[in-house]
């Protein structure tokens, strides 16, 4: 049940530093946002399911930011903040497809 949160484990415990850790937990993110597929929002409930979504992602971003505070560098600071960017321009593109009518209620 929990497979996908092991292997996530078991290759930041293979990373060479906390860095390098920090930056693969970014990345699984990454991988998990990208399977998120906005112009098949077609409902309230989809659309509530990706915004959901979306503040998760932005909560575990910010507490890996806050977990590798003392080890940050410019490797881990960049991919947090370009996740977040993308993250804010996914909830401007649900809020844009919201308000242009295209989610049924």
């Amino acid at each position: 049940m929990f497979s996908a949160f092991s292997s996530i484990d078991y290759q930041s415990i293979r990373a060479k530093t906390p860095a390098e850790t920090a930056v693969k937990r970014l990345n699984g993110i990454g991988e998990v946002l990208s399977g998120l597929d906005i112009s098949s929002i077609h409902t309230q409930d989809e659309m509530a399911r990706a915004l959901w979504t979306l503040d998760t992602a932005d909560k575990c971003i910010r507490m890996i930011l806050t977990e590798f505070r003392t080890e940050r560098d410019r490797d881990v600071v960049r991919e947090a903040k370009s996740l977040i960017d993308l993250i804010e321009l996914a909830r401007d593109e649900i809020s844009d497809y919201r308000d242009g009518g295209r989610i049924l209620s």
